[in-house]
Formats: C-alpha cells, sequence, structure tokens
C-alpha cells in the first residue's frame, strides 16, 4: 500500500478561490473584509508568517492593516491598539502574531481581543464555545485539519482517532472538534505510558509533538490516515513528526510537509475573517 497525498496546498486554493468569491459579493454590498495583524519585535519566523497572512489577504481582496511594533513594546502599549482596533468597524479579524517579547503575557494580550474578531480562535470564550459544542470562531490549524480529513469522503464517526500533542493551539481543539464528528479520541502526550501503542490504534493519527520524525512507520496502523503538523528544519530542509517514506507505505492517506496542514492555515485564517465580516452585516428583510 502506498498512501494517497492529503494535498492541503490544493484544498487551500480552491477554498483561497471561494473566499475571494464571497468577498467580492460582500463588497458589493458595502462591507470590505479587514483583517488587522500586529507583529511586536523582529523574530524572523514570524515576519516570514505575516508576509504569507498579507499577501493572502490581498489575493481575497480584504483590507489588510499591518501594525508593527518594536521589540521594546509595553503590554500597555499593546493593550491600548488592541482597544482601537476593537472599536474600529473596518477591522472583522485581529490576529496578533505569537510570540510575543518577554514584557508581555500572551494570555492577557489574547484576551483582550473581542471574541467576534478573534481569528485565530483563541479567546477563552470562543475555547470555551468550542468545549460547548457551540458556534465558535475554531482555530485555524486544527480547522484546516478537520476539512482535510474530510476530504478524503471517509467518515470520522466511530475512528479511533489519535491525537499527539496537548497544546491549546492544535492538540486541545483538534480533540474536541474529532470528538464533535464522533471520533473516539485519545490525547497522547510527554507523560502518556507506552505511547506507541496508543498510535498502532489510531485510524486517524494528527502528530503535533514538534520532534522530527518522532512517528516512525511501525508506529502507523495499516490505513490510517495520517496529519502531520509537525515542521522541523534539518539541514537536508523541512521535515515533519512523522517518518514520511516508512508511514506513507502503511496509511491510506498522509499529508505531505511542507505542502499538507500550512497552507490550509492560512486559507481557514482568511475564512474566518469573511466569516465574521459576513456576521456584520444587518440581516436582509
Amino acid at each position: 500500500m502506498t498512501a494517497r497525498i492529503l494535498d492541503g496546498k490544493k484544498l487551500a486554493a480552491e477554498i483561497k478561490a471561494d473566499v475571494k468569491e464571497r468577498t467580492a459579493l460582500l463588497k458589493q454590498r458595502g462591507v470590505t473584509p479587514g483583517l488587522a495583524v500586529v507583529l511586536v519585535g523582529e523574530d524572523p519566523a514570524s515576519k516570514v508568517y505575516v508576509g504569507q497572512k498579507e499577501k493572502g489577504c490581498l489575493e481575497a481582496g480584504f483590507a489588510s492593516f499591518l501594525h508593527r511594533l518594536p521589540e521594546s513594546t509595553s503590554q500597555g502599549e499593546l493593550l491600548a491598539l488592541i482597544e482601537r482596533l476593537n472599536s474600529d468597524r473596518t477591522v472583522h479579524g485581529i490576529l496578533v502574531q505569537l510570540p510575543l517579547p518577554r514584557q508581555i503575557d500572551p494570555d492577557t494580550v489574547l484576551a483582550a481581543i473581542r471574541p467576534e474578531k478573534d481569528v485565530d480562535g483563541f479567546h477563552p470564550v470562543n475555547m470555551g464555545r468550542l468545549v460547548a459544542g457551540l458556534p465558535a470562531s475554531e482555530p485555524c490549524t486544527p480547522k484546516g485539519i478537520m476539512r482535510l480529513l474530510k476530504s478524503t469522503g471517509l467518515t470520522l464517526s466511530g475512528k479511533e482517532a489519535v491525537v499527539i500533542g496537548r497544546s491549546n493551539i492544535v492538540g486541545k481543539p483538534v480533540a474536541l472538534m474529532l470528538l464533535a464528528e464522533s471520533a473516539t479520541v485519545t490525547i497522547c502526550h510527554s507523560r502518556t505510558e507506552d505511547l506507541a501503542a496508543h498510535v498502532r490504534r489510531a485510524d486517524i493519527l494528527v502528530a503535533a509533538v514538534g520532534k522530527p520524525r518522532f512517528v516512525t512507520g511501525d508506529m502507523v496502523k495499516e490505513g490510517a490516515i495520517v496529519v502531520d503538523v509537525g515542521i522541523n528544519r534539518l539541514e537536508e530542509g523541512l521535515v515533519g513528526d512523522v517518518d514520511y517514506e516508512p508511514a506513507a507505505e502503511r496509511a491510506s492517506w498522509i499529508t505531505p510537509v511542507p505542502g499538507g496542514v500550512g497552507p490550509m492555515t492560512i486559507a481557514m485564517l482568511l475564512e474566518n475573517t469573511l466569516e465574521q465580516a459576513e456576521r456584520s452585516l444587518p440581516a436582509r428583510r
């Protein structure tokens, strides 16, 4: 068996085309989706991510508001900017790029964003709504993972799903989303005993641990769907958390690195922003 490729690049392009079309219709009704991105400091990876987001906004026809702040910015100054963006009707989504400098508490900053403008889905209210099974602005990477899984056409209900990683950004929310699809979900982490035994049961495996080739081929169940969230830089280039070639020989579907989950994250950010802009319209009578 050789796994079929879960092509995030292709699916993201389709979603972006849909976003662009819906944005054009929204503009005809007098509303241009607006995304404000706040970058504090000079982190090189953050600069790349912010550039990708800005490019995505322009391609979709959004208004893009980029706020670059120096490394020395105080927490009070950042919170004051967020308050202004919260009150700005032309801004439908606010994204503060992480990591932040040491003097700024990220939890305080994320909680200051209005839940309806939290297009990253990290606000405690949106997280709480996700737990309760209520409509929420869903975190972009987990939302992208779910779209990739559904694109296989396979039912998720009743399947054994194993998530490696318990972060608030990926592990916990994707586990909740899988549970909402009636999968049976196990979350593994650094303290899990006999992790390999759990992984070998997985019909659906989501690896988000941040360790290159952590999941070996012999840990993958025959016919499993493997979603690799990891992006690890080695001398040979980018590799995922899954040892790709041996895993692909056993899986039915697998995401490549790069070109799998990464492109979906930006597409979901654009879709979340568009949805918030659409909700801002007065209801038609």
